[in-house]
Formats: C-alpha cells, structure tokens, sequence
C-alpha cells in the first residue's frame, strides 16, 4: 500500500497566504529590506501557520555564508569547553548559526586537519579555546575567516583574545576573607608555570598588602591542580603556620583535598579556618562540607562575549588584542556567611 507524500511548502505558499510578493516574503523570512512591521508580522505568522522554515542553504548562497562557526578546543574532558560552547551557541542562536566542535587534544597536527575541514565547511568565523589560559601560538596565519580565542590567548597582539580575569578573582577572593575578619591567610594553588595560578596568586597577595597584610606560612605553595595536593599542602601550611585561620585555594579540586586535611587536623570549616575554592564547579563546591565559597569565572558569559566577537569581525568589526571578562565571588558557608 503507497502513502501520498505531502507536498512540501515553498515560500510561494506563504507569499501567498500573506498575500505579498514571493520577494517581500523572502525579505520579511530573512530579516533584509525596507517592510512595514505590519507587512513583516503579515508574513511571519503565515510561515508560522503553513510550519515553513527557510532552507539555511539557500540563505547562505544569496548572502555569501554559510551561517556556521567552528570551534577548536584542547579540552578533552570538557571541563571549561562545554561552559564556553553553550555560551557560544546562545551568542549564536538569535542568528540561526550553527556550531562544529572539533577536539584538538593538543595536537598541532589535529588542530590544522580541523582548520582544513572546516574551511572546506566554508564556516564564517572559528572559535579557539582550551582549558588554560597561557598564551599560544596563532592557530594558523592569514586565514579567510576572523578566529577569537576564549579561555587562552593568542602570541599575536593583532588576534582578539577573551580570557577571565584571574588576577581579579584572587583580589575578590582576598577581599572576602579579608572582610569577614581573617588575617592569617594561606594560599594553595596549581603549577606555577600556568597563568592562571600566577595571576590568582598575584590578585590575592596585592590585596592583602593594601591591608597591611602577607601571605601566611611559605608563600603561595604551587602543586597540581588536584584534591591530593591540597591535602598535602594543607599539612604543609599548617605545620608552617599553626595559627593560619583562612585559605584561599586556586581551585575548586585543591579546596575539596584541603578541607579533607583540615578536618583530619581537627579544624573547623569555617570557625577555625575560612575556605575559598576558584571555579565554582557546582559538583564539587556544594558537595563540599560546608558548601564552598568560591570565585567563578563565568564560562558561559566568556564564551557568549566571545561569540559576539567573532559575530563583529564576521561584520567587518574585527577587535584586536586580550580583553579580560570579570570573574564574580560565589558565596557559601565554607568562609562562616550564609548564602
């Protein structure tokens, strides 16, 4: 037995419906010409009836874009890539421009196979991002389409570069533990050879001098970005300085393994030492007991201004150089306020 395929709408049906030209149809679907808002509304409710949709395809062909964007990224966990992208695809969304991701894992040979195929894609602009914030050579020279880079930096001052303020998170974070009365201040963070670690560290300890105030214990202790170097840290620090009463962590990860090696040594979160954490990576920061406060970097937020830098350079508005987006304090009864 044969079923009848229903014939498939055109823009003629709903030129038709509205009782317009099948140009002023067009103009009103896609946004262009000179309409009376009547006229447009006219045309939009009749392609809302009629359940017709603009082939992507043919809008690209008469505009010359392909209304898609690449986006590269070294993070294959995705930790930050995935704040990021949703961030990117809400920037995008409101003009109908899809997103390929494609996964670099660090390999220069994989990020140039991606670069090809996405050209080929005829893509209109291409996103680079990872999940640290050091400063990398440019993803390719002279390429057709503008490139922005989120959460990392590109070597040359000319790119447009979008990454967190990091040394204002650890200002924030020092603020904080600074306001709610602790004086005695340690910090625990990740490898010195990474940015982020140095410019949180630089934040927090600029604060504290214009509080008359310097870290407790040794310094900054740079270890891994992980629960078991916080635990180890922590004893460190403490036998250092018995007396610490607050800790700033540069991570989310070293503040779950430092309150572990805190209740191990008796203190208490936060009536014997005040927390903070960096990130604010929810799965951890609310299982944490207490609940941890921590400074985040607003993923989602780099990734959508990103994308409306790439959507300006796409438009011929191209930025230059390193834009820092803010980072906000993330309360929670790990340093004693109640959220």
């Amino acid at each position: 037995m044969s079923t009848l395929r229903r014939p498939q709408t055109t823009i003629a049906d709903v030129a038709a419906l509205a009782e317009v030209s099948v140009g002023t149809a067009s103009k009103a679907l896609n946004g262009r010409g000179q309409l009376r808002q009547e006229t447009r509304e006219r045309v939009l409710a009749a392609a809302q009836r009629l359940a017709f949709y603009p082939n992507a395809m043919a809008r690209g062909l008469l505009e010359g874009r392909s209304y898609t964007v690449g986006l590269i990224t070294t993070d294959s966990f995705g930790r930050f890539t995935i704040p990021i992208m949703l961030g990117v695809e809400d920037a995008l969304a409101a003009g109908q421009i899809s997103v390929f991701m494609c996964d670099g894992r660090d390999d220069v040979i994989r990020e140039q196979h991606y670069i090809r195929t996405l050209l080929a894609r005829r893509v209109d602009g291409i996103v680079i991002t990872g999940r640290r914030a050091d400063p990398r050579p440019p993803i390719a020279a002279d390429l057709p389409v503008p490139v922005v880079y989120a959460m990392t930096q590109s070597t040359n001052p000319e790119d447009c570069s979008v990454a967190p303020d990091d040394e204002g998170g650890g200002r924030q974070a020092a603020q904080h533990l600074v306001a709610v009365g602790r004086s005695r201040i340690g910090h625990i963070t990740g490898p010195e050879r990474f940015l982020a670690a140095r410019l949180r560290a630089k934040g927090a300890q600029a604060t504290l001098a214009a509080a008359g105030l310097t870290l407790a214990g040794p310094g900054p202790l740079h270890g891994e970005w992980s629960e078991e170097w916080g635990r180890q840290a922590a004893h460190i620090l403490l036998r250092a300085e018995p007396g610490v009463d607050a800790i700033f962590c540069g991570s989310d990860q070293i503040a779950r393994g430092t309150a572990d090696a805190l209740r191990e040594s008796g203190r208490r979160i936060p009536e014997d030492i005040a927390l903070v954490g960096y990130d604010n990576w929810e799965i951890l920061a609310t299982a944490c007991r207490p609940p941890l406060t921590t400074v985040d970097a607003n993923l989602s937020q780099l990734g959508r201004f990103a994308a409306e830098q790439l959507l300006e350079a796409i438009a011929g508005r191209p930025a230059h150089g390193l834009h820092r987006a803010p980072t906000r304090l993330v309360v929670r009864q790990s340093t004693g306020v109640q959220s």
